[in-house]
């Protein structure tokens, strides 16, 4: 496998194809429009400042920060409602450059939900191979119950804007999956899932695309059946394939009108892995193609100390629930050795803010990285 020294979680890609371009230069100036009006009266005077900060970087040459709009970016800013632009753009400025200054305020950038750690898979790249985290006795493997979930959203709603529905597992394991999306709908500007797409059937296509997500991310990362075999243990390049086509047909004939973004993406492990071949077998279907770089979190736990002293940019970027509402910053740490509470006895914003959180914060900040396990023997930075 590819293996890099330090993991850069921010802007992970390795590669990137997009079957429709958007026009940025007109993008761009709708954005200037939306950020120089005085239209704004939603927003709080906390918002506005850090808006301030984003026009400086977008459109001042002499900015130092220079927060920049990447392709994929654009493409969700196309999506979304004029109105609704600089709200996106004070989340993703959050998202972005607070990891990179170690800034934080009373909620996440980016909060992770997980409704399920179980995955009917055993990718080669994942933990999901360590038996001693799939073994239903050592109680890591479950499902989130509806309440639980819906009880997640309405305190995330209206104060973190960018969700992903997965994490350590496969979303659709969870039976109450449609449901959820059906909770979220018309509530975030940008809500991802992530699925390797091996359970879609009609019912759970249609709560996807009538639900609250505006971005689909199908997990493969090969374009023939052998490397596909290889590298999802258990998955079948041919169902996949199938379930993909069956979401494109059942998008175009029944929802026209969706702006839903729908992405193939890999985990770039090899040189015989070309995005040649992925565009050519996926580039009709969805919209975007993609391979990400190579995260080697097989088994933090018995990896060697890295000697990465550099801070871990998700303390200031994400923050995951697991499907018994345990409160993590990293899914590195998949056994949950981190945890810093409980959604059950804690807020986001209580948890987020906590002693514990605020504690790994320092000792990162302090090149006290190496006094935390697993910490030490990750390389994400």
């Amino acid at each position: 496998m590819i293996n890099n020294k330090e993991y850069q979680k921010y802007n992970s890609f390795n590669e990137i194809q997009f079957k429709k371009k958007v026009n940025k230069e007109n993008l761009l100036s709708q954005i200037k429009n939306c950020l120089y009006n005085d239209n704004n009266g939603e927003l709080s005077n906390y918002q506005k400042k850090i808006l301030e900060r984003v026009k400086k970087d977008l459109f001042h040459e002499s900015s130092k920060e220079k927060f920049k709009l990447s392709n994929h970016v654009f493409n969700e800013i196309n999506q979304i409602e004029e109105k609704d632009i600089p709200k996106y753009l004070f989340h993703r400025y959050r998202y972005e450059v607070f990891p990179k200054n170690f800034e934080k305020d009373d909620y996440p950038p980016f909060l992770q939900i997980e409704p399920s750690s179980i995955c009917n898979y055993r990718c080669v790249f994942c933990f999901e191979t360590d038996e001693t985290f799939t073994n239903k006795k050592n109680g890591h493997m479950g499902v989130m119950p509806l309440q639980l979930f819906k009880e997640i959203i309405d305190q995330a709603e209206n104060s973190i804007q960018f969700i992903s529905i997965a994490s350590r597992g496969e979303p659709f394991v969870n039976n109450e999956i449609p449901k959820m999306l059906e909770y979220t709908s018309g509530k975030f500007l940008s809500l991802k899932i992530n699925t390797n797409a091996s359970l879609l059937n009609e019912k759970k296509i249609h709560a996807i695309l009538s639900g609250g997500v505006t971005t689909i991310v199908f997990s493969a990362d090969a374009a023939d059946s052998e490397l596909y075999a290889k590298l999802r243990v258990n998955g079948k390049l041919e169902k996949v394939l199938k379930n993909i086509e069956l979401f494109n047909k059942i998008k175009e004939t029944k929802y026209k009108n969706s702006k839903i973004i729908s992405r193939v993406s890999g985990v770039k492990v090899g040189e015989n892995q070309k995005i040649e071949d992925m565009y050519n077998l996926w580039g009709q279907l969805v919209d975007q193609v993609a391979f990400v770089n190579y995260n080697p979190w097989e088994n933090v736990y018995n990896k060697e100390e890295s000697k990465i002293n550099l801070p871990c940019s998700d303390l200031w970027r994400r923050m995951f629930i697991w499907w018994d509402g345990k409160i993590n910053p990293c899914d590195t740490d998949y056994k949950s050795l981190l945890s810093v509470s409980n959604f059950k006895e804690k807020s986001l914003r209580d948890a987020w803010n906590s002693k514990e959180y605020d504690d790994y914060r320092e000792k990162h900040l302090n090149d006290n990285r190496n006094k935390i396990y697993p910490c030490k023997n990750c390389v994400l930075v």
